[in-house]
């Protein structure tokens, strides 16, 4: 299969979320990412995070994140290590990280440091507040921009506390920011012959996500807080509804929608009630709606309400882990693959979303610890017995 970044070499200082999330979608798009980890600290230590192990230096959740890359042991803060990181450097595209803001330039690997190694070197950069303000030398972490950014403050219902999202989105959003930046620069450094930095900051990719109600404070004065059930902040119903069994979750975004539901749901006096005949009234009723709703849709389960409405209507069934991962629909779409796994035949893991001319990029597992290590310092002019003195020294 051909790929789109094929030919491309990307080395990566990366650890936990963000920036592997990066780099695994550049490594499935073809280019070779080879992460440059550690050999005195164990690598990156999302090898070391469970509950789920997979031999040494291996852990389920490392291979969430790295599939499709390499990995070569460097101690970078090493004499022989920077000599080694530099021929690289001459040999790649990219240098990507996701250190606090104030540490790539202290460890040599932003582009005023690699300029003259090689001057279309693209150096990536995922920081928790930004290499250039009062907070570069802070640590951060997804959770404390979904705070900060205002998050939690739409999350959850009005009377409880405030709630982060289960996942870690920022991470994956600010990462993949990061792919399409590296990418687009490497772009450019290949029409100029000169490369640069690229920055992406947790806490900037955690603000730019407010969008429009953003836009609604920043213009309006206007304080967007939680709705109840989940609720859209300017239309209903957009929300969770009880029914029989569980929750389902209905948009009608539009009029369109609106009617179609109170049809099938042989309701239309509810269109002709002044509290519901158009969007301001729904919004403004909202609770009164509800309570109407709910009565309505716990008369049957949430498979027979999807079953009535899809494809008519918006609407999803609220599932749980096991029943979103082992729901038919995952299987028809092909999002779960299994890879070969020493120490764990048949893995499973998640396919990339993305589909080139219809197919499913190939996924590969993610490497043990210095797995390509000899490989590619063979690859830089190392033989054997050089390599060997690197390792006698702490170097790799």
């Amino acid at each position: 299969m051909s790929l789109p970044l094929d030919g491309l070499r990307i080395l990566t200082m990366e650890q936990y979320g963000a920036g592997p999330y990066c780099s695994m979608f550049m490594a499935d798009m073809g280019a070779e990412v080879i992460k440059v980890e550690n050999p005195a600290s164990g690598g990156d230590f999302a090898r070391s995070t469970g509950p789920y192990f997979l031999g040494e230096n291996d852990s389920e959740y490392f291979q969430a994140f790295n599939l499709n890359k390499r990995s070569l042991t460097l101690d970078l803060k090493a004499e022989k290590g920077r000599e080694v990181l530099h021929k690289l450097v001459k040999k790649s595209d990219a240098v990507v990280n996701n250190m606090r803001g104030n540490q790539p330039s202290k460890l040599g690997i932003d582009y005023a440091a690699l300029k003259d190694v090689n001057p279309e070197i693209v150096c990536g950069h995922i920081s928790a507040y930004g290499r250039d303000n009062s907070r570069a030398a802070w640590p951060g972490y997804d959770y404390l921009m979904q705070a900060e950014a205002g998050f939690l403050s739409v999350t959850g219902e009005p009377d409880g506390p405030p709630a982060r999202f289960g996942l870690s989105l920022v991470d994956f959003m600010t990462g993949t920011m990061l792919a399409y930046g590296v990418t687009a620069a490497i772009v450019k450094a290949k029409k100029t012959g000169e490369g640069g930095d690229v920055d992406v900051s947790l806490m900037e990719a955690a603000l730019h996500q407010l969008t429009y109600p953003g836009v609604w404070y920043l213009n309006e004065g206007l304080v967007t807080g939680r709705a109840p059930r989940g609720a859209h902040p300017s239309v209903t119903p957009s929300q969770l509804v009880k029914s029989q069994d569980g929750w389902v979750f209905i948009m009608c975004q539009n009029p369109k929608f609106w009617g179609l539901l109170i049809e099938g749901l042989d309701r239309k006096d509810l269109g002709e009630d002044p509290k519901f005949a158009d969007l301001s009234g729904r919004l403004e009723n909202r609770a009164a709606l509800t309570v109407i709703l709910d009565e309505i849709f716990s008369k049957m389960p949430t498979e027979a309400w999807v079953e009535k409405f899809k494809g008519i209507i918006p609407i999803s069934p609220v599932y749980d882990m096991a029943q979103a991962l082992d729901n038919p629909f995952v299987e028809e779409i092909d999002m779960i693959t299994e890879v070969d796994h020493p120490d764990r035949p048949g893995l499973r893991v998640l396919n990339n979303p993305i589909k080139l001319d219809g197919k499913r990029v190939p996924i590969r597992s993610a490497p043990k610890l210095g797995a390509d290590t000899d490989e590619l310092l063979r690859g830089v002019g190392y033989d054997d017995q050089s390599i060997a003195a690197l390792r006698d020294a702490g170097a790799i």
